[in-house]
This record gives structure tokens, sequence and C-alpha cells, in this order.
């Protein structure tokens, strides 16, 4: 039997694992992931967006040392690998060091490729079936999931997109070949996934793509103020008893939209360059032209004729979707809050043995528990209970 399962393998269960692995051996773990190895989502994801530089600082990634990305890259010296006054990592330097780390933890002997059917506990043993038919006992479950996979697309890009125009989400399981699509083409969306879908884009079809936006540019460093990584927010936040307060100090600090200066001052100097429209409007509807092209319809009467749209339109919470995690709520008599997400301990517990960790964990955590912070903050409390 283990003595730990954690489900979710993309950075948050990576960053559990590695932290665990001080004192679990791999053989006692188990991480099961429905991908071929760790963090393939993520990678996939930020690779097809033209991802250059992450967002938050180098402390913040998948290993236990603070350092330890600044000790990996230290070894190229090259200047490259970080940008900026917060050291933000090259996202390939990034990726190498989590691989490096979660390999040389022998954690890729704990690897389970599979989807989770149903979790349940008899006798104080966890048990977590796959799919696939498989089934694994547990002394302990980290649930490290994110609850938002399912891809937002507006009421008027839906039947579009349903009857076979080009529309398509950039995170859907299988966006279009960036090679091969139609021009002229329109990313629709104002934050950083948009900014940088555009740049990558007016990059490669310079005078062809449009960058349409529902609001002013939102410049942030970060998607929330720095003082919830430490005690100047978190002490008040989490002497809040009421967990709709909690939810909403979560929804207010959030910079939703965002992006940093410098992914907005390439933009801007390609739009100089002629290289990329950039459009401010509401969409109210969009139809199809006698010659095959898109016409997006904006509130202010103005139209953009498009071949092809790229939405990046983020995510829709579909807590509620995910039957298996419904089911053991149900089962187990979880505390949830009014808005479906779990009521914990400081330590992560939901129950006894029964742990969360990302997005799952944001109402102790706070605002950042969905970011690499998040999952540090995460998998430092859900360790601790293995000293």
């Amino acid at each position: 039997m283990n003595k730990w399962i954690i489900i979710g393998g993309g950075i948050h269960g990576c960053t559990a694992a590695n932290f665990l692995s001080e004192n679990v051996s791999p053989a006692e773990m188990k991480i099961i992931d429905p991908h071929i190895g760790p963090m393939a989502l993520w990678k996939k994801r930020t690779e097809y967006i033209g991802m250059e530089f992450l967002r938050s600082p180098s402390v913040h990634h998948t290993d236990k040392d603070a350092f330890s990305l600044q000790k990996f890259a230290g070894v190229r010296a090259d200047p490259k690998n970080f940008y900026g006054k917060y050291k933000r990592p090259n996202l390939q330097v990034f990726n190498e060091h989590a691989l490096k780390t979660f390999y040389s933890n022998g954690l890729d002997r704990s690897w389970e490729q599979g989807t989770v059917h149903k979790v349940y506990k008899e006798s104080d043993v966890w048990t977590v079936e796959t799919a696939e038919g498989k089934s694994f006992q547990s002394e302990n479950v980290v649930i490290a999931v994110r609850p938002n996979s399912k891809v937002n697309i507006p009421e008027w890009a839906a039947g579009l997109k349903e009857s076979g125009g080009n529309v398509y989400h950039i995170f859907e399981e299988s966006p279009p070949d960036l090679n091969k699509v139609s021009l002229p083409l329109t990313v629709v969306g104002g934050g950083i996934s948009a900014a940088h879908t555009a740049v990558k884009l007016a990059e490669r079809y310079p005078g062809k793509v449009t960058l349409l936006k529902r609001h002013p540019f939102r410049i942030h460093k970060f998607d929330s103020d720095p003082g919830w990584l430490g005690p100047k927010f978190l002490s008040s936040f989490q002497c809040l008893n009421n967990y709709e307060e909690r939810r909403r100090a979560v929804n207010e600090a959030r910079y939703k939209g965002s992006l940093p200066k410098d992914i907005y001052y390439r933009l801007l100097r390609l739009q100089k360059q002629g290289k990329l429209v950039i459009t401010d409007g509401e969409i109210n509807k969009s139809t199809k032209s006698s010659d095959g092209k898109i016409i997006l319809h904006l509130n202010d009467s103005e139209r953009i004729h498009t071949k092809t749209v790229l939405l990046a339109t983020g995510f829709v919470s579909s807590l509620e979707e995910v039957n298996w995690l419904q089911k053991l709520i149900q089962n187990e008599q979880l505390q949830c809050a009014k808005c479906g997400y779990p009521i914990v301990s400081s330590s992560l517990e939901w129950c006894s043995h029964l742990y969360v960790a990302g997005p799952l964990s944001e109402l102790e955590v706070g605002p950042t528990a969905g970011n690499i912070s998040g999952a540090q903050k995460a998998a430092e409390r859900i360790s601790a209970q293995t000293n």
C-alpha cells in the first residue's frame, strides 16, 4: 500500500511530490495523471501561446530550495535565462529545472498514467480507481487538480464554432496548427495569454493579425499584489471566519485579465511597426459572409472581417462537473463553502488524511493558491505532516 497518492501531475502535483520525497520514497508514492509525463498540459499550453518568460520570479518553482532554479540556470551562465528585476525565468529553463528535479527525486517511478474515476475510503484506507480499471490504496491522498479545465466559449462564438467555423480556443484539447491557419486572424482577449498569442502570431504573420479586447490593457507586474505572498495580507485573510468574505477577498485580489509592462510594450511596438492591429470592443454577435469570412459585430457598429478567430477567453469553473470529486464530497460529507470550494484546515486537510493543493486550496492559501508560489505553500504545509 502507498503512503501517498497525488491526483494530478501538473505543477501543483509535482511540487507536492518533490516536497514529500524528502521523507517518502518513490515506491511509497503514486502520482496519477491522464498524461504520459509530468507537467504535460502546462508545457503544451505555454509552448502553444509562445511564452518566453514566466510572469513569476525565479524563487517560484517546483523544488524545495528557494534558489534551486537560479543555481541550476547559473551553471549555463547565460544572461537570457532570466528577465528583469525579479529574475523571471525563461520558460525552457524553468521546464528543464522542473523535470530535472522530478527525475532526480526518482518520481518517474511513482508516475501512473490514468484518469481518476472514483475515490473512496474504507477502514481508514483510501482507494483511488482509474477509468483504465486500475485500483490503488493509500494512507493519504492529495487532490492537486484544477477545477477549471473547461474552456470559456463566449455565447457569440458558440454557434459559429459548432457549425464548423474557424473559431478555436487556444487551450482546447486540439487547437489548430498555427502554421496552417487561414488569414487574416483575430485573437480575442485582453489578458496575458492573449498578449503572448498575439505577439507570436504578429511576428509570424505581420499585418495579418488583430488583437481584439473588451477593455483597456490592465498593467500589473503580477496577477495579484505581492503582499498576498506573506503576512501583509494573509494574516487578516486567515482571520476571516466567514468563507463568503474569503471568497470575495480572493476574487477582488486578482488582477484578472492583466499583463506585465514588458509584454504590453512588445504589443505596442508591433502595433507601431504595422505588424499588429489592436482594437477595443465588445462583440455582440458573429456571422459568416458569402466569401467564407467571419464577421465580428461590435457594440459600436464596427465590424471586423477575419478568417480565423482564436479565443483567449480563459476558463469557467467546472468543479461541479468533476463527477468523482462531487461523489467524494457527498459520500464523505466534506465541508464546502457556498462557492463549492473546500473548507480545509491550515494543513490543507479536508478530512482525515485527505488534502488539497492548487486552486482547491484558495480559501485557505489565498489568491495565489493557483500560482507556482501557491504550489510551494501547499506542498510545504502538506509535507509537514510527514515529519
